[in-house]
């Protein structure tokens, strides 16, 4: 039915063109979407990105070693949609919070036993650690609003 539907629409811009001459159908091309729509700037839009991909080895670096700022792992996939929104909250997060948090991020396809061993059974997992050793790991699984990140951050780490 959709393909007859999509034929039928085919045949009738056709016709349409050939009834009309002179006038064209067409559709923006990319470089006049740009020029319409331009891309948003402001605080939360940077070139470069806060949120840094790292290995196992040099996560398990940073929580062993001595940190002042709370520790935020990021454990995505690069095919999971919500891990990509997440992304997205996550770099808005670093900008916000500057030199105060660190956030890193783990592709889980790259450190698939890390993963294990951390027991990521659902994606995006969050593991939000505090400076202070005697502080229990934080630990969220899917995607979880922006102001819960926040809160977490500024009342439990």
């Amino acid at each position: 039915m959709a393909l007859l539907q999509a034929y039928s629409l085919h045949k009738v811009l056709f016709f349409l063109s050939l009834a009309h001459p002179g006038t064209y159908l067409f559709s923006l091309s990319t470089q006049q979407r740009r020029l319409l729509c331009r891309p948003p700037q402001g605080k939360y839009i940077r070139e470069d990105y806060l949120v840094k991909k790292m290995s196992a080895e040099e996560i398990q670096e940073l929580v062993k070693g001595e940190r002042n700022v709370p520790l935020v792992i990021d454990f995505y996939a690069t095919w999971c949609g919500p891990c990509v929104l997440m992304a997205q909250e996550l770099e808005m997060l670093a900008v916000e919070y500057e030199s105060n948090v660190m956030i890193v991020k783990v592709d889980t396809d790259d450190e698939y036993e890390f993963a294990q061993d951390m027991q990521v059974r659902g994606l995006p997992t969050l593991f939000f650690i505090s400076p202070e050793p005697s502080k229990d790991a934080i630990r969220t699984e899917g995607l979880i609003p922006l102001q819960m990140m926040r809160d977490i951050i500024n009342n439990e780490m």
